[in-house]
């Protein structure tokens, strides 16, 4: 089969195609047969081996739709030609077949393109569980969400503005922006040319009631100061790198920064909040009836052959594309 191989951490160029035998399925696993896979920013710092390291050689990739092509002893719920998808165990996923653990194959449901399962389920997932069950938005609250035009970023804009939140986005091109107030943003602030939390008081005086950061380093104090007193901050990515470390005295509001006091920071993990098969698979049936019922709808960036996926983490990267990139195998 072909695969897209990691031999030694580096840059999009050690992406390489190679032949390698088709996976057979062990005890509890299934043979998926890959058509769309989607690629997240976390394979990228898979590939380069920060902040989070893995072993060598990998096939990257964590998330994937397609169809069963075969069964492992002791399987069952699962026949051959079912499509699935499934998100989150790096099994070999950058490649037209994978042994897949069960337990976290989620039903495709008809009517749904194997595209749009797999540019929805994990970054869906997540927006679900950080919009509904971390916070639970509320008709007028400010909520200011970073990298607002990405792939999650513009799935939970949308669950926000469904709930009726008002959302104050940061983007960094007139044309993200003009796609993010297209599903409903009210102000759109570009962070690289304005003090963000200037931009975001004159917007909101006494700060928003929560921020969504998935960039880390480059955003984490301004998200301190943009929130007000008793104010969320959920972290769940940081693509511009870890944040430093930092006396948690700070949240008090005490330690003479003047920040704002009582605040609430977490850093929800689809792991915990998807735990049981029962949380997975209501999760997911969730998410993708929410785009069959177009309460969201994911942005493809690009769709690349298997083969480019250097080319898709280059894109990736330059953080110059709206939504979702997707591998097609």
């Amino acid at each position: 089969m072909l695969a897209v191989r990691v031999d030694a951490h580096g840059g999009p160029e050690v992406l390489r195609a190679v032949e390698l035998p088709e996976p057979v399925p062990g005890p509890g696993a299934v043979l998926v047969r890959h058509e769309v896979v989607g690629v997240n920013y976390v394979d990228t710092q898979h590939r380069a081996g920060t902040p989070y390291p893995v072993e060598l050689p990998l096939i990257p990739g964590i998330e994937a739709a397609g169809t069963v092509a075969g069964l492992g002893q002791s399987v069952d719920g699962v026949r051959v030609g079912d499509r699935v998808a499934y998100a989150g165990p790096m099994v070999g996923v950058y490649a037209e077949l994978a042994a897949v653990p069960r337990d976290v194959l989620v039903p495709v449901p008809d009517g749904l393109p194997s595209s749009a399962a797999a540019a929805v389920l994990l970054q869906g997932m997540t927006a679900h569980a950080m919009t509904h069950d971390v916070h639970r938005g509320s008709p007028g609250e400010w909520a200011l969400v970073h990298a607002a035009a990405g792939g999650t970023g513009s799935l939970l804009v949308q669950f926000l503005v469904e709930q009726g939140v008002r959302v104050l986005a940061t983007a960094s091109s007139e044309a993200k922006a003009g796609y993010l107030r297209g599903l409903g943003v009210e102000r759109v602030v570009d962070s690289r040319r304005v003090d963000l939390v200037e931009a975001v008081r004159a917007i909101v005086s006494d700060g928003v009631d929560v921020v969504y950061d998935s960039v880390g380093r480059a955003t984490f104090e301004a998200s301190l100061r943009a929130v007000h007193p008793m104010g969320l901050i959920v972290a769940f990515g940081q693509s511009s790198g870890p944040v430093a470390p930092m006396d948690v005295a700070r949240l008090s509001g005490l330690t003479g920064e003047g920040l704002p006091g009582s605040l609430w920071l977490t850093w929800p993990a689809l792991t915990d909040y998807n735990s049981t098969r029962e949380a997975l698979a209501g999760r997911a049936a969730t998410v993708f009836e929410a785009v069959l019922n177009g309460t969201i709808t994911p942005a493809i960036a690009e769709s690349l052959p298997l083969r480019d996926a250097a080319r898709a983490h280059e894109l990736l990267e330059a953080r110059s594309v709206i939504g979702k990139i997707l591998l097609e195998v």
